[in-house]
């Protein structure tokens, strides 16, 4: 009897040990809408071949939004471009089980280190600017 605990323990752990390793590979990529339901963003690939990610407004759900322009960047030159098409999440690369990189807010013309951690079907999504972070959840869609 004690015998066949041990071994259903060993398979119990070794099922929970693949399981979380799974978890922890898990890929971001994919599309997300923003935690204000305004957007979607793609994370995919930065570049062709690039093992770097990153998050791209691909569309704005807020019909207001539809022709918004990067108007708070602090570059001049840049506030006249739309917003569909920029990256707000940059050069993101695995650090654990999360992913570490820059990001943009558009709202606030702010760039900030980010730190992105998959969750199910969410992206925990912290930005960092100095000592100030802001956390916000982006829910993948199909």
């Amino acid at each position: 009897m004690i015998q066949r605990f041990a071994i259903a323990t060993a398979i119990a752990a070794i099922m929970l040990t693949a399981t979380g390793s799974a978890q922890t590979s898990a890929s971001i990529q994919g599309r997300y809408r923003t935690d204000d339901g305004n957007a979607i963003i793609t994370v995919a690939p930065c570049a062709a071949g690039s093992a770097a990610l990153c998050g791209r407004i691909s569309q704005f759900l807020n019909p207001t939004l539809a022709n918004a322009r990067d108007g708070n960047n602090p570059d001049a030159s840049l506030r006249r471009r739309q917003l569909v098409g920029i990256s707000i999440l940059s050069n993101l690369t695995r650090d654990g089980s999360a992913y570490t990189g820059h990001g943009y807010s558009p709202e606030e013309g702010r760039n900030f280190n980010a730190t992105v951690t998959p969750r199910g079907n969410q992206l925990r999504v912290r930005g960092c600017v100095a000592i100030f972070c802001r956390t916000v959840e982006w829910t993948k869609v199909s």
